[in-house]
């Protein structure tokens, strides 16, 4: 495994870190224990020691579930990160009462690393306005904030404004060599690095975008290299960013632990005709796509009960997949058919809640209607 050491901040993580947002589920969305727990520990055993949770993911059910699923791992051989939800706190108050709850779920009387979640322009702006900086200030000097940051959505020019705000410890941005230029961006990273930020990546394969891509540019990636999978590709392009402290994968399988593992345990910077030819193949992937979504199911549950994320992954799966059964099968055999577009009510609470800033109802009556379009195949 390698490691970025950080003196200022007295940390060597692995350049690898888990994103515990997409842990295997049943149909109802229950996280397979057993499952999950073998892959937390697969990775913790190979040297990965940054686990990164939040309070809501899974349907609130991650943080209980990690924090079973460390018990008897010794407190010292990993950092634990997790995140402030900033669009549940209306007071102090509200954030000590997660806090406290974070720390029962957890098992643990400190946070490695504790971020204010998902900040946009009015999220940051409240969090100031409600004093929630200064207290999460004061936890640090306490003791039970090792490390304080903030994740971020928004453009760039928010996240000069927060950057500048204060000296942070660091901040976990959205990127990958797809959306160089989306929210922060090779903007931001530049601007992290000028302030001596160090950053937590987030999103390096695009929610799963960048590790199954079309037949021709997967093609042409591996007569380069074939021994790397596309999402080896996808996380080898950050982890080569200096200023970079971790790149986080939301892994759902043992096969992506092991193919992610075998990645760091050999990392090679690219080269300059492997960064040519990731660059060509981000050119050919921004012609192919539908929308920008990345499955992070920030836009759930739906209040009408449709499934966002799904209509999204199969729509831009569409132009990008070899078989067509695979758009098909699920959308006319998994997706019920009470979840589906013409079920939304357009409240507009996913617009709201969406770091992509998708028109999410309009795109989903398009989606719909493509999908329904799919043929049946052979």
């Amino acid at each position: 495994m390698r490691y970025r050491e950080h003196k200022a901040l007295g940390v060597r993580t692995s350049l690898l870190g888990f994103g515990c947002m997409r842990f295997p589920t049943d149909e109802q969305g229950v996280i397979l224990e057993d499952a999950a727990v073998a892959m937390l520990h697969r990775a913790l055993e190979a040297g990965v020691n940054y686990i990164d949770t939040a309070h809501f993911y899974q349907n609130s059910q991650n943080e209980p579930f990690v924090g079973r699923a460390l018990e008897g791992v010794p407190r010292e051989n990993y950092y634990l990160a997790t995140k402030l939800p900033t669009w549940k706190v209306d007071s102090v108050a509200d954030a000590q009462a997660i806090f406290a709850l974070q720390q029962e779920r957890l098992k643990s009387e400190y946070f490695d690393f504790y971020l204010l979640h998902s900040l946009d322009k009015k999220r940051w702006e409240r969090m100031v306005e409600l004093g929630i900086v200064e207290w999460c200030e004061q936890l640090q000097r306490e003791g039970k904030i090792r490390r304080f940051g903030f994740s971020f959505h928004d453009d760039y020019t928010v996240f000069e404004q927060i950057l500048r705000y204060r000296t942070w410890d660091f901040c976990q941005i959205q990127l990958n060599y797809l959306d160089t230029q989306v929210q922060a961006g090779m903007r931001g990273y530049r601007l992290a690095e000028e302030l001596r930020v160090p950053l937590i990546i987030m999103e390096p394969v695009k929610g799963g975008a960048l590790a199954c891509l079309p037949e021709d540019l997967e093609a042409g990636l591996a007569a380069a290299r074939p021994e790397w999978s596309s999402a080896s590709w996808a996380l080898r392009w950050v982890a080569g960013l200096p200023n970079v402290l971790t790149v986080l994968s939301g892994m759902s399988s043992m096969e992506q632990v092991e193919d992610n593992l075998a990645t760091f345990e050999t990392l090679e910077p690219l080269n300059g005709e492997e960064q040519t030819l990731l660059e060509h193949t981000a050119d050919q992937l921004r012609m192919r796509r539908k929308n920008g979504c990345t499955g992070c199911e920030y836009c759930m549950p739906c209040p009408a009960g449709v499934d966002i994320p799904e209509h999204f992954r199969l729509w831009n799966r569409m132009d990008q997949c070899r078989d067509g059964a695979l758009v098909w099968k699920p959308w006319n055999q998994t997706v019920k058919p009470e979840a589906k577009a013409d079920h939304c009510i357009g409240c507009g609470r996913c617009e709201q809640l969406c770091p992509q800033h998708i028109s999410i109802p309009a795109d989903l009556a398009r989606a719909k209607a493509d999908l329904d379009a799919v043929p049946r195949p052979n």
